[in-house]
């Protein structure tokens, strides 16, 4: 079957249409799955444990239409999780029962009400599933059944996408079009034969309209949402481009980006060595591993990009599915580790040689990871950027920072959106006076960044980083500050670096406003702390020491605060604290603050 992709598009090109099954797995794929799980024992215990937990799902009721909130966005992913692993499990094994099981999941989503487009997120992750349901077991499926799918995918799908009130997401620069979008296109493509003038236009639509998403990734990788974030844009975005390569053949120039094929590089420096990430904005501490960096890993044939994820990978214990959706980024996407790992060669993996990183997107970053094999091995990661970013917190200036396997400077990471909205909360208002900076954990006083005047970070503004360092006694990043402070200060910069012992070091210099400057040096840290002079506070952690000492000539007050939650919506942050110093700057005056941590 030919596929007319509008000429806008495409030049008129014709392109192939595969015959069912046609998403990511076409029919006869199944053999390198097998072979690999025959011979890689990690690949195996994933296989075999996708399978254990679909016999335990056969055991349970089909998903009902219950709302959290204002989303749907739980049953929709739990959807996916079971329709894509039952089918996967149905391909795999040839077991009916897999099959019948995931085809009673798709009758009762589609004989849902509507797919909730009002979050239209909800929308795009219930398509993609009852999608690849559709597409995996054509054969399987009635023709009424069939039909019932379709129809569902049109009218809770197509029809909302197409609704002004709902389709906001085609030109956002963010994950929603990533999601949304990826969602629609695997309806579009499952359904092709059905309705192939439609299915022209929205693959046309779909194709043309994720590269404003795609355009974040410019120019080196870097994703201005962050560590989670990028777990859930850039893996509908690789399920989305593999889609289209399986089933016509082509993904429309999507993987050549500015940027885009890079951004493996990204994920694997925002990976710590103690296993946690640099977490700034909305994002937890924890880095699962990524299944779809071994997509990029065979893209590039760069297996460096896979390193920390094969280890993650062939540590899982037996049984590690009661922790699967700690363990693996968007783990109901897990079958499509299996199909990506099939068309690679795992025996070239190396070990990365790099050791810096530095981002110059939206959300600039600079990285230093000592080593990749090590939990004692010293990182730093140093973030400017914009409060306006996606996602992002009032955290311009801060920093991560780990030495001798302990985390010493942290950030607290995301709060739960449901536990805010419940509790009325207007998160989402980004404007200056707008409640989301209130949530301690948003706000800056929170961060390990400055604070001038008891005030907010200035919204509008956006922090560069103006010079990198990366020699053995400097390695390490200069930000002007300057519009974070807008009339709260002149001028401010921080230089963040460490020095050839890896210990760390923070100068601040501020030029007062006219009406002089109050200001608070704030690192968020999860050791014991006390303080131990007129200048030092000491931090102790696992048995490890170290000491903040800070110089000046201008006057400071040390101090040590518990990160009790202001807020009675603001969530607890047990066993961390808040060290630093407040200190006056006169009238126009300029003031130097070097912290050192050794």
């Amino acid at each position: 079957m030919l596929c007319l992709i509008p000429p806008v598009l495409m030049a008129q090109e014709e392109c192939s249409v595969a015959e069912h099954p046609r998403l990511l797995l076409k029919a006869g794929s199944e053999a390198g799955i097998i072979q690999i799980i025959e011979t890689d024992e990690a690949m195996r215990r994933v296989h075999e444990s996708i399978i254990a937990e679909c016999d335990r799902m056969l055991e349970t009721a089909p998903l009902r239409r219950v709302m959290e909130g204002k989303r749907l966005l739980h049953t929709s992913r739990e959807a996916l999780r079971r329709i894509f692993w039952l089918s996967y499990s149905y391909r795999m094994t040839g077991m009916e029962s897999y099959a019948a099981r995931a085809r009673d999941e798709m009758l009762a989503v589609c004989r849902f009400s509507d797919w909730n487009p009002s979050h239209f997120l909800d929308v795009g992750e219930m398509v993609m599933a009852v999608a690849i349901g559709y597409d995996w077991l054509y054969d399987y499926l009635s023709a009424d059944e069939r039909r019932t799918v379709c129809e569902a995918i049109v009218s809770k799908g197509f029809v909302p996408a197409d609704n002004e009130d709902y389709a906001g997401f085609y030109n956002l620069a963010n994950n929603w079009n990533q999601v949304c979008c990826s969602g629609l296109l695997y309806g579009a493509l499952a359904t092709y034969e059905e309705h192939p003038e439609m299915a022209d236009e929205l693959i046309d639509l779909y194709v043309k309209s994720v590269p404003f998403a795609l355009a974040c990734y410019a120019p080196d990788g870097g994703y201005p949402e962050g560590f989670n974030y990028w777990g859930y844009g850039t893996s509908f975005q690789v399920m989305m481009i593999a889609a289209l390569e399986s089933a016509l053949g082509t993904d429309f120039g999507l993987s050549s980006h500015e940027g885009f094929l890079e951004t493996s590089s990204f994920v694997q420096f925002m990976t710590a060595p103690s296993g946690m990430c640099f977490n700034f904005s909305d994002s937890p501490s924890a880095a699962p591993c990524n299944p779809m960096m071994f997509w990029f890993a065979a893209k590039t044939g760069d297996m460096s990009r896979i390193w920390l994820e094969r280890r993650n990978i062939e540590r899982l214990p037996e049984g590690f599915m009661a922790d699967v959706s700690t363990l693996f980024t968007e783990h109901r996407l897990l079958p499509a580790l299996l199909i990506f790992c099939s068309s690679m060669d795992t025996d070239a993996l190396q070990e990365p040689q790099e050791h810096f990183a530095e981002f110059k997107g939206r959300t600039p970053l600079f990285i230093y990871r000592e080593g990749w094999s090590s939990v004692n091995d010293t990182y730093l990661g140093i973030k400017g950027g914009s409060p306006m970013t996606s996602h992002a917190h009032m955290d311009a200036g801060s920093f991560v920072y780990e030495h001798d396997g302990v985390r010493w400077a942290m950030d607290l990471g995301m709060q739960d959106y449901h536990s805010l909205e419940s509790r009325g909360v207007d998160l989402w208002n980004q404007e200056q006076g707008g409640q989301r900076w209130d949530v301690f954990r948003i706000g800056n006083e929170a961060h390990s960044t400055l604070t001038l005047n008891g005030r907010h970070h200035r919204v509008k503004s956006f922090v560069p980083i103006v010079e990198t360092w990366r020699t053995k006694s400097r390695k390490g990043a200069l930000l002007d500050m300057t519009e974070a402070f807008a009339e709260d200060a002149e001028r401010v910069s921080r230089a963040i670096w460490l020095d050839r012992r890896n210990h760390l070091h923070v100068q601040d210099t501020v030029k007062a406003s006219p009406e002089g400057t109050q200001v608070r040096w704030t690192m968020t840290t999860p050791a014991e702390a006390e303080i131990i002079g007129s200048s030092s506070i000491r931090l102790e952690k696992d048995g490890r020491r170290m000491t903040l000492s800070i110089s000046s000539d201008t006057p400071f007050r040390l101090y040590i605060l518990p990160d009790d939650p202001p807020n009675d919506y603001d969530a607890p942050n047990p066993d961390t604290c808040r060290i630093g110093f407040t200190a006056t700057i006169p009238p126009s005056g300029t003031a130097a603050f070097c912290a050192t941590l050794e």
